[in-house]
């Protein structure tokens, strides 16, 4: 399968570039830094230099690689937690405009899947509104929405401890992504406790 990663470099995409090439899938990876292309490179993906919110070079790059399925794993967060609240306007905007940015580019490419990243806890900052139109739109438009929860491990917030629940490892949350490459639709849970919801 020809799949478009957006957000390749992340936590879970660096994982998922890994397990889908393993899987023989052909992966346009992309990042919107320079520095990560030569990586992306290294590791077999064809590396895509692209910001979500470019709508013209986005729809670009989905077209000219003609993927069958879309993966939207772009978020806008920072190293270090306790910065995390000065971060979430720019992650609502990946989560409203390159959302919609991202749809809009593999319809234009005629994808048959998309698949998109969400979260599993329902209260607090970066929840409510923009994150219910987030999911609704990705499961109007026949795709799946993922809902993690929080990360734990190597490159996480919790690198050494245990977050509250819902809470997945990350090297277990990208394994677990993989079979819904395939077509499932709808909204799945991954977290320790769920399977699916």
């Amino acid at each position: 399968m020809k799949i478009f990663l957006a957000g390749a470099t992340g936590v879970i995409g660096m994982r998922l570039v890994r397990l889908m090439l393993a899987e023989g899938h052909v992966i346009a990876a992309m990042t919107r830094t320079p520095a990560k292309i030569e990586g992306l490179r290294a590791a077999g993906a064809t590396p895509i230099l692209c910001d979500v919110f470019d709508q013209e070079a986005l729809s670009a790059a989905v077209k000219g690689f003609r993927p069958d399925l879309v993966v939207h794993q772009v978020t806008d967060l920072p190293d270090q937690i306790e910065n995390l609240a000065e971060f979430l306007p720019r992650n609502n905007r990946v989560r409203s405009e390159g959302t919609q940015n991202l749809l809009a580019a593999a319809q234009a490419a005629n994808s048959s899947g998309f698949v998109a990243q969400s979260i599993a806890w329902r209260t607090g900052p970066g929840t409510g509104p923009i994150l219910d139109a987030h999911e609704n739109s990705v499961v109007a438009a026949g795709g799946v929405v993922l809902r993690y929860g929080l990360f734990y491990g190597p490159e996480t917030f919790f690198e050494n401890e245990l977050p509250p629940h819902p809470r997945i490892h990350v090297d277990d949350a990208a394994r677990r992504t993989t079979p819904f490459l395939a077509g499932k639709r709808g909204i799945f849970t991954i977290t320790e406790d769920d399977a699916t919801s």
